[in-house]
């Protein structure tokens, strides 16, 4: 691999244990050579048998075949334990590397994309990313140092034998596997966008069913759906053509090798002895084991490397240290100000123009139809993506001069689809502050109105919701979200329909109490809502 090969410079993210890899691989080696070996000493078997030696001759022999056969399984299944043990360990890495360096990038690395292409890259691409240790590296390596062993072993017998061995190995080992790369590269780099949009398509389905139905647009979202993944089947039959060749290519060279042979011992029967030309017939067989994994091994190999180069969009080059947060002037206050503001995401239209004056401790609504730009004037005004134009500050401080970790002990922004883990209820308020106390997390429980809720679990906080939001209802999800919202330490909030799923009565009730200071947040604390409701008590920004 180059040093620009994705896989090397995503070296970092998986930190392999090398001690592990090493022992994998010997294992395998180990395994796969006892598989040559029985073979070997399985046709010394058979050809002296033929010859009807005393039993004691071929007592040894015996033994040797059980011997292998055995260790053949036995090494295989502690290969397995520990190459996947490797394999795990790597993925743990990388998914911890991964949210490391997000934590430290600008928020923008993540805001930029949609919630099923994230999800999909820190989910699907980090696993793929480490498979590449035990489904490429580990077969890779096996496949080579038992190639060369057979050709050896072969060649002590006929030169010729083990020439034309060596090229039908390469043809089975190096051949097959680039086709086979070839159907998984056209497969994989078809198939990512069309994996990226049925996600994003799927999961704006399924998070916004209700609101999709009532405007109409609900058959439209799932038809697309459809067709991505319609899309997605017709790449796969167009990649299938070199991946079909490649797996004929292995059977071919097995053919040709085993033919080889015959010629050979037929022309060498007259000099070898029988149990010798009985070992050079049928070790070219069981030579070809090893290679046979190669094909699916240059198919993850191929995937992975996607895999990492996706993964190294998200979190910068990992070879690279990210520079430890230089602290900017200290803000004067939580005034939040915007001079000749456009606001909006890269790429897409512009939603808010204008300038902002939102003092300390007010409280702001921000409305306007779906598509107008709210969110993206949130996200904006957190530091989690640039300005089109003008500039955010707060007290007095350009946002742009922040280190993160200034912005987002100060800027606290709550998305609509934030996350819910499939963890306990306490880890889940955590998530924001680590240091609350049982009883802070209750109070914040039944501020937001799911103390009865709460008080129905049979473990109270230590309940693990069980397949994370789906364990709750639309309602339940919410308030569980702004009670993650009081936890929170900074003294400006941004928060992207809170109310939303909940019935009409206990919305309205719920906004007011986020919009009367002192009610559900404490009076000196900056609220800003995005929002579809108008009877908000408080300034209104519309766009």
């Amino acid at each position: 691999m180059s040093g620009s090969d994705p896989l090397r410079r995503a070296l970092p993210l998986l930190r392999p244990r090398l001690p592990r890899l090493v022992l994998a691989v010997t294992l395998g080696v180990l395994s796969l050579g006892s598989a040559l070996a029985l073979a070997a000493v399985s046709a010394w078997l058979i050809g002296r048998a033929w010859q009807m030696p005393p039993i004691l001759d071929l007592s040894v022999a015996v033994v040797a075949v059980r011997a292998f056969g055995i260790s053949r399984g036995v090494l295989h299944y502690c290969e397995r334990l520990v190459s996947h043990d490797a394999a795990l360990g790597a993925a743990a890495s990388a998914r911890v590397q991964t949210y490391r360096r997000l934590a430290r990038r600008p928020g923008d690395a993540a805001a930029r994309l949609p919630g099923g292409e994230l999800a999909g890259r820190v989910g699907a691409d980090v696993d793929q990313l480490a498979e590449v240790l035990v489904r490429a590296l580990l077969p890779i390596t096996v496949a080579a140092v038992l190639s060369v062993a057979a050709v050896l072993l072969i060649g002590v017998v006929s030169l010729g034998v083990a020439a034309v061995l060596a090229v039908c190995l390469l043809v089975a080992g190096v051949l097959a596997p680039w086709l086979s790369a070839r159907g998984a590269a056209a497969a994989e780099s078809a198939a990512r966008a069309e994996h990226d949009g049925r996600d994003v398509a799927a999961m704006l389905a399924l998070q916004h069913a209700a609101e999709l139905r009532v405007a109409g647009r609900l058959p439209a979202v799932i038809a697309e759906t459809r067709r991505r993944q319609r899309d997605w089947g017709a790449a796969l039959d167009r990649a299938a053509a070199p991946a079909a060749i490649g797996a004929a290519v292995p059977t071919l060279a097995i053919g040709a090798a085993v033919l080889a042979a015959a010629v050979a011992g037929i022309g060498l029967a007259d000099q070898l002895a029988t149990p010798t030309l009985v070992i050079l017939m049928l070790v070219p067989l069981s030579a070809f084991e090893a290679t046979t994994a190669l094909p699916a091994a240059a198919t993850a190999l191929t995937r992975s490397r996607i895999a990492a180069r996706r993964l190294i969009e998200l979190t910068g080059d990992p070879r690279v240290p990210l520079p430890e947060p230089t602290p900017g002037p200290e803000p004067a206050g939580w005034d939040l100000t915007a001079d000749q503001l456009r606001a909006g995401f890269p790429g897409g239209a512009t939603g808010f123009t204008g300038n902002l004056a939102l003092p300390a401790g007010t409280r702001h609504a921000v409305t306007g139809p779906s598509g107008s730009g709210k969110t993206a004037l949130l996200l904006t005004l957190a530091g989690l993506i640039p300005p089109r134009a003008g500039q955010v500050r707060l007290g007095g401080v350009p946002l742009s001069e922040l280190s993160e970790p200034q912005l987002r002990a100060r800027i606290g922004y709550f998305a609509e689809d934030a996350h819910i883990f499939e963890t306990t209820v306490r880890d889940n308020l955590l998530a924001v502050r680590g240091d609350c106390t049982d009883d802070e997390l209750l109070a914040a429980l039944d501020r937001v109105g799911l103390g009865d809720w709460l008080a129905g679990l049979p473990d109270g906080l230590g309940t693990v919701l069980t397949g994370g939001a789906a364990a709750l209802s639309a309602g339940q999800r919410r308030r569980l979200l702004l009670a993650r919202v009081l936890c929170s330490p900074a003294p400006v909030l941004l928060l992207d329909e809170p109310t939303e799923h909940l019935d009409i009565g206990d919305a309205a009730a719920l906004l007011r109490a986020i919009m009367t200071p002192g009610e559900l947040f404490d009076e000196g604390r900056t609220v800003i809502v995005a929002t579809h409701h108008l009877d908000a008590t408080a300034g209104i920004v519309a766009l």
